[in-house]
This record gives structure tokens, sequence and C-alpha cells, in this order.
């Protein structure tokens, strides 16, 4: 594709309204609440194929996502994955950024080795609890026997 078929690809508003529900977490449904009482979930799955939204429609429809409407005029999927593409690599450190490049290490021996020494103490603990129930026992049987 070339940079003037690029421009000229027409971005599906209704498909966008549709991949912007998803990714916010929102079902038709709840969509159709936010847009009140004469919608329902038939009509935003409708709207939702619509390539080209009228401007007042498009206005309520992006202010129940809580989005800009230029995001849905102007969001292309293929375009966004082919900067994404791009730009991130699991390797990549360009620019000083660490955050796709950290790879934490943990040791699991290390990990069940902690996991015992905390059981150990918790059952030390508990062997002493009973002891001292046993101790306190047999100091009320001594005062009863008295």
């Amino acid at each position: 594709m070339t940079n003037t078929d690029a421009m000229q690809k027409k971005i599906h508003q209704g498909h966008n309204i549709k991949r912007f529900r998803e990714m916010l977490g929102i079902k038709q449904d709840a969509l159709a609440a936010d847009l009140g009482d004469d919608w329902n979930q038939q009509k935003i799955s409708l709207l939702e194929q619509k390539e080209t939204i009228d401007a007042p429609l498009l206005q309520q429809v992006a202010e129940a996502l809580k989005l800009p409407v230029e995001a849905i005029k102007n969001f292309d999927e293929d375009q966004a994955i082919n900067i994404i593409s791009n730009t991130v690599n699991n390797n990549d450190n360009a620019n000083g950024n660490t955050l796709f490049s950290y790879y934490p290490t943990i040791n699991p021996i290390e990990k069940w080795l902690e996991a015992l020494e905390e059981n150990k103490k918790l059952y030390e603990r508990m062997i002493k609890e009973k002891d001292d129930m046993i101790y306190t026992l047999q100091a009320m049987l001594e005062n009863m026997k008295k």
C-alpha cells in the first residue's frame, strides 16, 4: 500500500466504536443504557456496523465511552499495529527504555527454602503454645488437688 492509498483509506467509525468499547470492557447493553431509553443491544450492534456515523451521534457515543470524538474518527488499527511492531522489541533497550528488557530472576529453590524456614518458625511457635497450654493445665490441676 502506498502513502496515497493509506491517506485515502477510510476509517470505519462503527468498528472503532466496537474496538474501544471492547478495550474498555463495556458490553453493548451497558453502552445502550448509557445512550438512553431508545437504545438497546441490537441498535448498538447496527451502529457498530456503520462505516460513517453522524457527528451528533458520534459525539454522544464518545461521551458515553468517555473518549474524544477524534479517537473514534481517526483510529486506524493497522497503523497502530504497524507503529507498535516497529517500535517495540522485547530485547530492545533503545532510548534507555528498560520496560521491555527487565527480566526478573527468581530462584525457585531459594523461595522453597524461605517457605520451609517460615513453616519451621510457625511449627516452633505452635509447639511453644502447646507446651504453654500443657503447663497451664497442669498448674490448674495442681491447684484443684490442693
